[in-house]
């Protein structure tokens, strides 16, 4: 059955999804999956929820950008700093927006394509 998700077994043997594939973005030739970005950022105290979607870039092909709900004030550099801790540095969004909310599809999925004409 093809789903369009992609995932990987660690090494117990556990399968965990790293997202959907057509929402894969390409970062100067390396696969990034929004949602292992979305899930790091989302360990963040302050952080009460965020999306990442891919925008083309001249330099990279595609650069990552993140939209933050933030649940106290944070600072980017302070988003920045804990993405460091967790992620290698292609996968670190290109930009990163603090917003008041996300919008919504009909059924309550983040609308990336709203996201991305922002």
């Amino acid at each position: 059955l093809y789903t369009g998700d992609t995932g990987a077994f660690d090494a117990d043997g556990y399968l965990s999804i790293l997202g959907r594939k057509k929402e894969m973005v390409i970062v100067s030739g390396f696969n990034v999956y929004p949602r292992e970005v979305e899930d790091a950022l989302g360990l963040h105290p302050s952080v009460h929820e965020a999306a990442v979607i891919g925008r083309p870039d001249p330099s990279t092909g595609e650069k990552l950008v993140a939209f933050i709900v933030p649940r106290e004030e944070v600072t980017v550099d302070a988003l920045r700093a804990h993405l460091a801790e967790r992620l290698v540095r292609y996968k670190w969004p290109a930009e990163i927006a603090l917003v008041d909310e996300l919008p919504r599809t009909p059924v309550g999925k983040v609308d990336r394509v709203a996201l991305a004409k922002q």
